[in-house]
């Protein structure tokens, strides 16, 4: 199987194949085993860039932030665009070309390992292609994977790659789920989380933020719970428990005072909650930090 294209790299250019020794290396080393880069690169206003196979050994995700593009699989064809993610998976027929005129501009990662599977299941890609926009915390991590090319080989290094890449497609199926199409209307998981700051200080119910996403309660607090796997009202308290923690790190506050600041009149029931949440009385938090 053919890893890369023969386009012609430019100066800013960036394509790094993880030498075979390596790849044995992390293949093997409990630490990478599960997840591992196979190869990299950056590609720059990619005029006449092109690739096709038959098949892949491993995944491949490509990351448009500039230009355009035409990707081809399973008999169907996707522009592609600034802010678009391809992720192709094992044994994918696939091609895929920059735009005569105006070319893309992409970062491009080939991975694999013994969770590689269920790293791709994980994020919930319902298409071959998914547009989350530019983000720039993933062109950090792109940039930073990209570095590993000037690494001198060191193990150390690597580990930390595989695990910038962990982070990585942990953050797609974050972003995927996020916009992911759902029965019904989409909720807005930014808009909510905004809403349920405003009121960080007091309280919000569940009609609410129902009517906020302008569904019934029933379903908001089943498309609520889809998206972000915990029921509205405990994100909320979460929220609020995360704020406590942090007055009680950055302050002289009382814990009566914190529960105050954030809505409960009843500071036992605050430190229940709190205990609950975090594991660890409002006491014994503020403790822990000062050790």
């Amino acid at each position: 199987m053919k890893i890369t294209s023969n386009w012609p790299l430019p100066a800013k250019g960036i394509r790094f194949l993880i030498p075979p020794a390596i790849l044995s290396q992390l293949a093997s080393h409990p630490l990478t085993e599960g997840l591992y880069p196979v190869a990299m690169g950056y590609y720059p206003d990619a005029h006449g860039h092109r690739m096709q196979r038959q098949r892949l050994d491993n995944y491949l995700l490509i990351y448009c932030i500039g230009g355009k593009g035409t990707l081809m699989s399973d008999k169907r064809h996707y522009r592609i665009g600034s802010g678009d993610l391809i992720l192709l998976p094992r044994e994918q027929a696939h091609a895929y070309k920059a735009d005569s005129k105006d070319p893309w501009t992409i970062y491009w990662l080939h991975f694999d390992g013994r969770l590689a599977d269920q790293f791709y299941a994980h994020t919930q890609t319902a298409s071959l292609k998914i547009n989350i926009s530019v983000q720039p915390r993933m062109v950090r991590v792109f940039d930073g994977l990209a570095d590993l090319r000037r690494s001198g080989h060191q193990m150390a290094e690597f580990i930390q790659g595989c695990h910038q890449l962990q982070a990585l497609l942990s953050y797609i199926a974050l972003l995927t789920r996020q916009q992911l199409p759902r029965s019904g209307k989409t909720l807005n998981l930014e808009q909510l989380r905004a809403l349920m700051q405003e009121h960080i200080h007091g309280q919000l119910d569940l009609d609410s933020l129902a009517a906020e996403a302008n569904v019934s309660r029933f379903h908001f607090a089943k498309k609520f719970k889809a998206l972000t796997g915990s029921a509205p009202i405990q994100y909320f308290i979460n929220m609020k428990m995360q704020r406590a923690c942090y007055l009680l790190d950055s302050s002289r506050q009382s814990i009566k005072e914190v529960a105050a600041s954030l809505g409960y009149d009843d500071v036992y029931y605050f430190s229940r909650l709190f205990k609950k949440t975090i594991g660890l009385s409002p006491t014994q938090y503020r403790q822990s930090r000062q050790r």
